[in-house]
């Protein structure tokens, strides 16, 4: 298996959110074994004018990660305990991201990050170059649910209705 190439987090976040599934994460640990961790869950976030985005109050310290070129991580913590993993998609200035919502074997994304071991210090991570973690094609294309976002009442319509949520269809797995 190869390391996703910057080229494929170029493309918007719906597209890369419904790519993502089916992908591992690696996670390179320091006595040198890798973890590997199947991507199961995405949610797409589609830049300033998706009103669910934290880009879509602007650049702001927080956020600056987002306009940065695909591929980097944006992690951020809620409740003031659970980090967030996303990854930014798009151009350079063209703020989207995905947040990975789960990764087999844990579901929701405040247990990821927990579970495989990311925390603030992977903000900023450029996956296409970083020694500690990445994501590799399984060549794995399952089934997808595309549902709306959980948690984003906030967004109002039509932003809480879009269908930027993929979920492996369990029956193909």
């Amino acid at each position: 298996m190869a390391r996703v190439a910057r080229e494929f987090f170029l493309s918007d976040a719906v597209t890369v959110a419904q790519r993502l599934p089916g992908m591992e994460i690696v996670m390179a640990r320091p006595d040198s074994v890798l973890k590997r961790y199947m991507i199961t869950e995405t949610e797409a976030y589609l830049g300033m004018e998706d009103k669910a985005c934290h880009a879509s109050k602007g650049r702001t310290g927080r956020t600056q990660v987002m306009f940065s070129e695909g591929g980097h991580l944006y992690l951020y913590l809620v409740y003031g305990m659970h980090w967030m993993m996303n990854i930014v998609t798009g151009a350079e200035d063209d703020p989207q991201a995905v947040l990975i919502r789960g990764a087999d074997p844990f579901s929701g994304p405040g247990r990821v990050t927990k579970g495989i071991g990311t925390n603030g210090s992977f903000n900023r991570e450029d996956m296409t170059a970083s020694g500690r973690i990445w994501l590799e094609d399984t060549g794995y294309k399952p089934c997808l649910k595309a549902g709306p976002r959980v948690g984003i009442n906030y967004a109002g319509e039509p932003w809480i209705s879009k269908p930027w949520r993929f979920i492996i269809n369990e029956q193909t797995k």
